[in-house]
């Protein structure tokens, strides 16, 4: 549905030039939910204004519904864009336009008249929830209220793609799940594919298929959201994870990490479980079998949409050979496993 190759986006000319893109390639299928997270300035907001052409890609192709936007006319452009929603963190509602004109605004746009008009928002309406706002004003309304009111808006048009940019950032805890569920709600019921941006792995975990990470303007990786929670790829990725889970080692312990095993010292792990092996007993039997004690540091289990997953930090103490042996135990299961260092134990 959307497919990005080879974009980049380049501000300015000569040494003063930004690259704020580089070279992106982005897949994301019909009718799936896709997320890029990325911290502040790494690209995100201008990646999703190159799929609108809001931002036109300095180079590269943008495949939208079978159709190559970067060739289109001025005229053919705004017809295309019509197959593609946008919402925005701040909302952009007109303060003098009731919430069923904020709606209706780009229906008139298009020249409809105000039969069809009303046929199209009024189960826009029931769909956001929205049903006794029709006529109340932005200022009468909450933010996740102006939220939904802007993705009426923006599916007014019967588009085929949604772009949101940062649409939960503004909103707390509690009105960003209503709004996480309306566009699970929106991707199911309509088909819609949707690409979002976002710097919150709540976000991502909560309602996403893929998930692509982005740094100074480079898509450094790309996984199933599963995978991705699991054994991300980058250190910036696993940033982001042990940040969102806020699962790390003790700060005493980091500071008497070594890269390199020593003959008197011992591994310190983080291990990552999917699937069977989050209910077997693994660290029992590692001990029983492998000969080694193990000492949980930091434990936690997380349920990433249908999967469960469960994260442990933990010291291997046993001998050279012993812990070798752990290791590779570990290893052989349906785990992920991290080595962090090593630390020094008594001779």
């Amino acid at each position: 549905m959307i497919r990005l190759t080879n974009v980049s986006k380049t501000y300015g000319n000569g040494p003063t030039a930004i690259a704020a893109l580089k070279n992106i390639d982005l897949h994301v299928p019909r009718g799936s939910i896709h997320g890029v997270i990325g911290l502040s300035g790494a690209g995100k907001s201008t990646l999703i204004r190159c799929v609108n052409l809001l931002e036109r890609p300095t180079t590269g192709s943008v495949v939208v519904d079978g159709q190559e936007l970067t060739t289109l006319s001025a005229a053919e452009l705004n017809q295309a864009r019509h197959q593609i929603g946008m919402i925005f963190q701040h909302f952009n509602l007109l303060a003098s336009r009731t919430v069923f004109a904020n709606i209706a605004l780009p229906l008139e746009l298009m020249g409809m008249d105000k039969v069809e008009i009303r046929d199209r928002v009024m189960p826009l309406l029931d769909l956001t929830g929205l049903e006794d706002k029709a006529d109340k004003y932005p200022a009468e309304l909450s933010g996740g209220q102006k939220q939904r009111v802007a993705i009426a808006r923006a599916l007014a048009s019967r588009p085929k793609v949604l772009l949101c940019d940062e649409a939960t950032s503004a909103l707390d805890p509690q009105t960003t799940g209503s709004i996480l569920e309306l566009l699970q709600d929106i991707n199911r019921k309509l088909g819609l594919t949707i690409l979002l941006i976002t710097h919150e792995m709540e976000v991502v975990k909560t309602i996403c298929h893929r998930v692509g990470l982005i740094s100074a303007g480079e898509l450094v990786e790309e996984a199933d959201v599963g995978d991705f929670f699991t054994a991300p790829r980058t250190r910036l990725g696993r940033e982001f994870l042990n940040d969102f889970l806020e699962l790390e080692p003790p700060k005493a312990l980091v500071e008497r990490l070594e890269e390199a095993a020593g003959e008197h010292t011992h591994p310190v792990v983080r291990l990552a479980f999917t699937g069977d092996a989050v209910s077997t007993p693994l660290v029992s039997r590692l001990a029983r079998e492998c000969g080694v004690d193990v000492s949980i540091l930091q434990a936690k289990v997380e349920s990433i949409q249908d999967r469960t997953l469960g994260l442990m930090i933990a010291e291997l103490i046993g001998t050279p050979d012993k812990t070798r042996e752990a290791l590779a135990y570990l290893e052989s299961h349906d785990l992920h496993v991290e080595v962090l260092g090593h630390v020094q134990r008594d001779a």
